[in-house]
């Protein structure tokens, strides 16, 4: 994250931006009037946006390990629990361009609240979901209310927050809070899964909701902002989203089916009416014009490429833990530790390597320690010592959190001040729907025999990142 120094904090106001925090229109107060004499309302603010973000990241990262009791528990196939992960990333990733827009329009503080309570109930309904089908739509419910809550969260600490480098410690404690989530969440999903049950991992947002409802009381209200939305849009790129992951997933283990070809021809023609939609609207939510910066498309397509590596390996290697070695859920979990913590450093490290190298060497360097990563994946076996499989991993993790911020912070320079908000939205897209379709493709692959399969997984992942270092190279300038 680059942050300049400068009479109005204009960098540090962009980098609250790139974590999808909707820009504030010129000539509006950053906050209600009187708010900075409240510090308390402050606190409470923060609080209540980093309880947030820590449950959303939470609930990607520790579900994965209780996916194989979720099975045992409720039945279903392989494509079954890949749609337990996908349908909550997949709603996350289609809404969030339009969530920013929404967090304008109801005000911040209101839409939080909302997002928040949605997520703390539809919680609730996954921990009680008696059936896969139950759990799935819970899960979307879920996804939704995660999109609603990201946007409005990090603007509820700007307008807590008007001094410039009081909102930048703000905005890194709610990064921290994500970070956390990462490191925690496969350990406390291992444990709970296996000292309880697998509805615990769900249960444990309900405490963690209410608790960031009471300090969320304390806020101060948000002012409110006209801010367009594209229902045409947004409808279409929904639709376009879930009908190619439904015919990656059911591809994958059914074959071409008519209701697979089907599915896929939604999605083609979903996608080039948004792209319709999106060229002709005055005011669409994707300006596709942003495409012409290499500026804006190659973090795009790099996001989506570390996001698939990551959340696509984390998938595999959970069931690969459990099925293949026959380790329990808390042990898989305890596998991810050591690149949890040391992934976490790292995004600290990255903003002072962009300063001093500039965001394509650190870019490449991120993208090709990723790639050695899977790489070095590709050895393991059932026979692999534990330890030397979780330093394999390491690589994994220290490839993305160099390269995410300083992907981030090459975006930001790229687009107009005005256009920061947009230009944060679709990286975060991004990298939830490269998510979303690298466990609907790696789960696809592990529907036949497993070891296989996932050395074709971490193949393509490394390829993936290993192709983006190398455009990330070519298109990128050195400075």
């Amino acid at each position: 994250m680059k942050v300049t120094q400068s009479g109005t904090g204009r960098g540090v106001e962009a980098s609250a931006v790139a974590r999808g925090e909707p820009k504030q229109p010129q000539g509006e107060p950053t906050q209600p009037r009187g708010e900075s004499k409240q510090p308390g309302s402050a606190r409470a603010a923060l609080i209540a946006s980093v309880l947030g973000f820590f449950v959303i990241t939470l609930d990607v990262s520790g579900v994965n390990v209780a996916l194989p009791a979720v099975r045992d528990e409720l039945g279903g196939s392989m494509s079954g629990i890949q749609w337990v992960a996908d349908s909550y990333t997949l709603m996350f990733a289609a809404l969030m361009l339009s969530a920013g827009a929404f967090s304008d329009a109801v005000g911040a503080r209101r839409a939080y609240g909302w997002g928040l309570g949605v997520f703390t109930l539809a919680s609730l309904a996954c921990g009680a979901a008696p059936t896969l089908g139950a759990l799935m739509g819970a899960r979307v419910v879920q996804g939704t209310a995660a999109a609603m809550m990201v946007p409005a969260s990090l603007a509820l600490i700007r307008q807590a927050f008007p001094d410039a480098e009081a909102r930048a410690r703000g905005i890194a404690l709610w990064t921290v809070g994500g970070a956390v989530a990462v490191a925690a969440g496969p350990v406390l999903g291992g444990l709970l899964t296996t000292e309880w049950s697998w509805r615990a991992v769900f249960c444990l947002n309900v405490p963690a909701g209410i608790a960031g409802f009471l300090f969320l009381l304390r806020a101060a209200r948000s002012p409110r902002h006209a801010a367009a939305f594209d229902l045409p849009g947004q409808l279409t790129a929904i639709l376009a989203l879930a009908a190619l992951t439904f015919a990656v997933i059911e591809g994958g283990h059914e074959g071409l089916t008519g209701t697979v070809l089907a599915a896929a021809g939604v999605a083609v023609v979903s996608g080039a009416v948004f792209v319709a939609v999106e060229a002709r609207r005055r005011t669409p939510m994707l300006p596709l014009r942003l495409f012409r910066e290499r500026g804006v498309s190659v973090p795009v397509v790099a996001g989506f490429a570390l996001n698939a590596a990551f959340y696509g390996g984390v998938f595999v290697l959970s069931l690969f833990f459990q099925e293949e070695r026959g380790q329990s859920a808390l042990s898989a979990g305890l596998m991810f530790v050591p690149m949890a913590v040391i992934t976490a450093n790292f995004n600290y490290l990255s903003p002072r390597a962009v300063s001093r190298y500039g965001p394509r060497a650190v870019v490449v360097a991120g993208l090709l320690t990723g790639a050695v990563g899977c790489g070095g994946l590709l050895t393991v076996d059932t026979g692999t010592p534990w330890w030397v499989t979780a330093l394999l991993m390491v690589p994994l993790g220290i490839g993305g959190s160099l390269a995410m911020p300083a992907l981030t912070s090459l975006m930001l320079d790229s687009v107009p001040a005005e256009r920061a908000g947009t230009a944060a939205a679709l990286l975060n897209t991004s990298r939830q729907t490269g998510g979303a379709l690298s466990i609907a493709v790696f789960g696809a692959l592990l529907a036949g025999d497993f070891a296989p399969g996932m050395r074709e997984s971490l193949l393509l992942a490394g390829c993936l990142l290993l192709a983006n270092a190398l455009g990330a190279a070519a298109l990128l300038p050195r400075r």
